[in-house]
């Protein structure tokens, strides 16, 4: 299952992700973009993380106040 998107992207962003698929580096743009967002969630779910843990520490060594 997948879900169709439309999005505005700056065009000096596009043309790089149009070269590397020129360039054989991914298959096609779905590819690139569906990755593209698989390391960027990836990558902020681990400071997410910290950022609610650090949050419920210290609401438990300092309550609400």
């Amino acid at each position: 299952m997948s879900t169709h998107i439309e999005t505005n992207i700056p065009d000096q962003l596009w043309k790089q992700a149009q070269n590397m698929v020129e360039q054989g580096w991914v298959n096609n743009m779905d590819s690139l973009i569906t990755e593209s967002m698989r390391r960027y969630i990836e990558s902020h779910q681990q400071t997410t993380s910290e950022t609610f843990i650090r949050e419920d520490v210290n609401w438990g060594l300092h309550g609400d106040d």
